[in-house]
């Protein structure tokens, strides 16, 4: 029996008040500068907007009554359909009405033969807006430089190892996305060995959006370059914030058992961005940082209980990242840049749960919120399970969430001594009691 122990953290934020009704047009420009507004993550969306996924998941999976198929895992060359057009075979990726937006796209597997083609069509035009190769595309620059389109660099030959594309594809009425390979000429069998995510939104009928245009974004790579920029420069160290800072620290040894605390500036305030350095950095270092918890309440209610390694997206011990919202260098400084406002009151807490004493050095940075009835506090929770056994499968439930907000994403550390599994799973997210995943994935999250 295999056995493995995953460690978990999920950020959320959660509703404080009701959202505003204001409306606004979706443009790929408006799409893009959210990509870089650290604020935007801390209000509810105006327009609001559901994320939706299409994948290759194993289409036999369709309840958990029936076991076999629901953890059926040829989740491969599964696609919605194919279709005939213009003496060609095309299998459909993803067939969404709109308004929507694509925002995530990955593709993994055997690197596709020159002449595949991936085609978007939009609103219901017999053209694609969008076509080319799929590593062109997706990982290559046809469409944006790295970071917004990337591949992973320690794919083995002959793979693609991953090919993610982050450029927002907005639509007004209808998407689809299909892909031709030559050689796959017969309706009933699709190429083989083609994984592919697609994360895309879905607003309120009538919401305004401006369908996506190559010459649109030709126009628009100014504004391109500026997001990559930014993008590069703020995910290493708390940059291009030009309000008044304060800070409130906590810089001392913590006894086993025991714990130190701070209180914020009185609000609304939002924190900006949280350092932490817990010592001393030896050979035990790694159990200090998963005994060593952050403790944070938001306007009376505690709001986060976790690890400070996971908190940060460390996992067990220092794994060196470095992302938009948190870093961790190789020398044990760790940061997050998650936005954290609140309307009254904020205090920070660090409890020693080890059996040795800790050197604590922590700083929050603080600048002023405008509180509104969109904003919303962050949240972040943790748990761990031991020595579970792989047979009979089974839904590790990462969270249970209720009340208003937005799922931001999470950290999971596995630990499993099994090399015949590499610890993947497919990631499903129900959302407002839905009977079905509206995320089933492939074990790629």
């Amino acid at each position: 029996m295999r056995r493995f122990a995953p460690y978990l953290i999920v950020a959320l934020l959660a509703l404080a008040a009701a959202a505003s009704a204001a409306e606004q047009e979706i443009t790929l420009e408006s799409l893009l500068k959210e990509m870089v507004d650290r604020d935007a993550v801390a209000r509810w969306p105006d327009p609001p907007y559901k994320c939706m996924q299409a994948s290759s998941y194993d289409r036999r999976s369709k309840t958990p009554d029936d076991p076999a198929g629901w953890f059926a895992n040829n989740d491969w060359s599964q696609f919605v359909r194919s279709e005939e057009n213009k003496g060609r075979v095309e299998w459909v990726l993803m067939d969404a009405d709109g308004p929507g937006a694509i925002v995530r796209q990955w593709w993994g597997g055997k690197m596709p033969p020159k002449g595949a083609v991936l085609r978007f069509y939009l609103d219901g035009a017999e053209e694609p807006a969008i076509e080319g190769y799929p590593h062109d595309l997706l990982a290559g620059g046809a469409l944006a430089p790295k970071p917004l389109s990337m591949e992973y660099a320690k794919a083995p030959a002959g793979s693609p190892g991953g090919m993610n594309l982050y450029l927002p594809i907005p639509y007004a009425r209808h998407c689809k996305v299909t892909y031709t390979e030559p050689g796959a000429t017969d309706l009933k069998k699709p190429p083989n060995w083609r994984w592919y995510n697609m994360e895309y939104r879905t607003y309120p009928a009538g919401t305004k959006v401006k369908t996506f245009a190559m010459g649109e974004l030709k126009a628009l790579a100014p504004k391109v370059d500026e997001v990559i920029s930014t993008l590069k420069e703020n995910c290493s160290s708390f940059l291009g914030w030009s309000d008044p800072m304060a800070e409130s620290e906590i810089r001392q040894a913590i006894e086993p058992g025991k714990e130190a605390s701070v209180d914020l500036p009185a609000g609304p305030k939002a924190i900006r961005e949280i350092e932490l350095l817990i010592g001393p950095v030896d050979e035990v270092f790694q159990e200090d940082l998963r005994s060593t918890v952050l403790r944070i309440q938001f306007d009376g209610e505690e709001a986060v209980w976790c690890p400070v390694s996971d908190f940060v997206g460390s996992g067990v011990g220092v794994n060196v990242l470095y992302s938009w919202y948190r870093t961790v260098w190789s020398c044990g400084v760790m940061a997050t840049r998650w936005v954290m406002p609140y309307q009254k009151s904020a205090h920070i807490t660090v409890m020693n749960l080890g059996k040795r004493k800790v050197e604590v050095s922590m700083v929050a940075s603080v600048t002023p919120w405008k509180w509104d009835a969109r904003s919303m506090h962050f949240h972040a929770t943790w748990h761990q399970q031991r020595g579970i056994p792989t047979r009979p499968y089974r839904d590790w439930n990462y969270v249970t969430v209720t009340g208003k907000g937005v799922y931001m994403g999470d950290t999971l550390a596995l630990f499993n001594p099994v090399s015949a599994w590499w610890g993947e799973g497919d990631e499903k997210i129900w959302v407002d009691g839905e009977s079905f995943p509206s995320h089933f994935g492939t074990g790629r999250m």
